[in-house]
C-alpha cells in the first residue's frame, strides 16, 4: 500500500488549504481512509475519516464545520478541504488507511494499518 500526501504549506489564520492523498495497492474491498495530525509534544489525533462501504464521514469536534473530507473513488484519492484555519491547526497531517469497520467513527489510530509520510501544515497568526 502506498499513500502519497500533498498540499501542505504555510497559510495565514483564516485561510484555506486542500490536502490530497493518493492511495494505491489497497488490499481491501471496502476501506477506511482518513487524516490524522500531530504537533510537537502532542499525541496523534484523528481529524476526519470516511468508510467506502457506506460513505460515512466522521470529523473531530475541533474541525467540524471547517474541514470537509471527500473521495474520488475512481482515483482512490481523498481530499481534506480546510477552511477558517487556526494556528492550533498547525501540525503534520498524515493520511491513513485500514479496513472499513463499524468502529472507524472512533478514529482510533490502531484501526489504520497503513500511513503516509505526512505533510506539514503551518497556520500563522
Amino acid at each position: 500500500v502506498q499513500l502519497v500526501e500533498s498540499g501542505g504549506g504555510l497559510v495565514q489564520a483564516g485561510g484555506s488549504l486542500r490536502l490530497s492523498c493518493a492511495a494505491s495497492g489497497i488490499p481491501f474491498d471496502d476501506y477506511a481512509i482518513g487524516w490524522f495530525r500531530q504537533s510537537p509534544g502532542k499525541e496523534r489525533e484523528g481529524v476526519s475519516c470516511l468508510g467506502t462501504s457506506d460513505g460515512a464521514k466522521f470529523y473531530a469536534d475541533s474541525v467540524k464545520g471547517r474541514f470537509t473530507i471527500s473521495i474520488d473513488t475512481a482515483q482512490n484519492t481523498i481530499y481534506l478541504d480546510m477552511s477558517s484555519l487556526k494556528p492550533e491547526d498547525t501540525a503534520v497531517y498524515y493520511c491513513a488507511l485500514g479496513e472499513d469497520s463499524a468502529t472507524i467513527a472512533t478514529m482510533w489510530s490502531g484501526l489504520f494499518d497503513y500511513w503516509g509520510q505526512g505533510t506539514q501544515v503551518t497556520v500563522s497568526s
